[in-house]
């Protein structure tokens, strides 16, 4: 069988999907490796900024003063990387999110280096767009060399497709994401041959991150076991709610990034939305600090200590910080970050209506709010439910998707709109 131009034929054989198995597996441990790489390397920042330094002056860590003071020089380390560092302004995370730009090799130490800064510094930002665009750049380098068989758009479908695995630590994710991707695509041949090479990376990229001990979505919630039909209600309401605090938040989203880049320098800009970040950590906690993750389990630890009025502040000043870090430079993904927010929704409901079960009401807030920021259902649905960890809700987080749908289906999206070439001879420095 004679492949066309890219590497990929029309009708994949037995033969021609076997002969791209193994760098299709290697391509998902290599991402998996990266992927826990920048973040062992942003752990032990992180450490050594919130516990080891503060400890060593005597200082609280938690204070106004530290959580400012840590927060700006975050914002000036990652304003000079982004003003002088080689090929890096050409990557702005406020216009990707689950895809990436094949970088230059030179731009990818200046990428690896904020995001490492913004994980580490307590940024309101997950790893997803700048890791996505590092695999990417390094696979599709690798694999013009190591097998150019692939061929370029394949390598980096496959990259896609094993750093979503091992972001969420299973190959569904990544599943359910490229069925509407391949399914839209021009491409011949059964759905699932297009995805069998995809689905290979996503599977040892995710096998590969729980070999490492890699963090997981689900959290510890009650069983749902007495259903009611009243949890029908509940469940959409609290879908629709999140899912329209999403679109606000995706209305706004680009106006604060045009007022923050307005400043046009970098350093100016990253170093104020790092003031500005320490700002909402104060008025927040530390519990809004950081990707979310591990401050969702915080959340739910004791759901009863906190009102649905602090819940709501909560959520409303971790969108603030959402946008402000990634409209001011700072390199991340979204998801992580909506998370939180619909764990935070999701207990305010609990708050205001103490017999909706705990679970349904997380699911269908993190449910709302990742549609509306991811625009996907299948990847909103996916993460709800792995977050809930209980099948039995899944039925009732599917009944409430198609109304949050209605929510964000005409809604702009999650993104900043990506700005032309500057045509002038002496472009800005963004």
């Amino acid at each position: 069988m004679t492949d066309p131009p890219g590497g990929q034929a029309e009708h994949p054989g037995v033969r021609w999907l076997l002969a791209r198995s193994g760098p299709a597996l290697a391509i998902g441990v290599v991402c998996a490796l990266l992927l826990w790489g920048l973040e062992w390397c942003a752990e032990q920042l992180s450490r050594w900024a919130w516990e080891t330094a503060p400890a060593a002056l005597g200082l609280d860590p938690e204070s106004g003063w530290w959580i400012v003071g840590t927060l700006t020089l975050t914002g000036v380390i990652v304003g000079l990387v982004i003003q002088f560092a080689p090929g890096h302004a050409g990557f702005d995370s406020a216009t990707h999110e689950l895809d990436a730009p094949i970088l230059p090799p030179r731009a990818l130490p200046g990428v690896a280096l904020v995001t490492i800064a913004a994980l580490a510094g307590g940024v309101s930002l997950g790893p997803e767009s700048p890791i996505l665009a590092i695999n990417t750049a390094v696979v599709v380098a690798l694999a013009a060399r190591a097998a150019p068989f692939l061929g370029a758009p394949l390598a980096g479908l496959t990259t896609i497709a094993g750093t979503v695995g091992a972001m969420f630590g299973t190959p569904v994710a990544a599943a359910l994401l490229l069925t509407g991707v391949l399914a839209a695509a021009s491409m011949r041949g059964a759905l699932w041959d297009r995805m069998f090479l995809p689905l290979a990376a996503a599977a040892s990229g995710a096998a590969t991150t729980s070999l490492l001990g890699g963090p997981s979505l689900a959290m510890q919630l009650p069983a749902y076991t007495d259903p009611q039909l009243l949890d029908i209600v509940a469940a959409a309401v609290i879908a629709v709610a999140a899912a329209a605090f999403g679109v606000a938040g995706a209305w706004a989203f680009p106006r604060v990034h045009r007022a923050l880049h307005a400043l046009r320098w970098p350093l100016v800009t990253a170093t104020l939305g790092g003031a500005l970040l320490g700002v909402l950590g104060v008025l927040g906690g530390p519990v809004t600090l950081f990707k979310g993750l591990d401050q969702s389990v915080e959340l739910l630890a004791d759901p009863g200590a906190r009102t649905a009025w602090s819940l709501l502040g909560i959520a409303l000043i971790k969108m603030a910080a959402l946008l402000i870090a990634a409209s001011a430079g700072f390199r991340g993904g979204r998801i992580f970050p909506a998370v939180f927010i619909g764990v935070a929704i999701g207990l305010a409901a609990v708050s205001i209506a103490p017999q909706t079960p705990v679970g349904l009401a997380i699911g269908s807030g993190v449910l709302g709010i990742t549609l509306a920021v991811g625009r996907d259902g299948w990847l909103a649905l996916f993460i709800a439910a792995v977050v809930a960890a209980d099948l039995a809700l899944l039925p009732l987080l599917c009944l409430a998707l198609l109304p949050a749908w209605l929510v964000v289906t005409r809604a702009p999206h999650f993104l900043v709109p990506r700005s032309p070439e500057p045509q002038s001879a002496s472009p800005a420095p963004w």
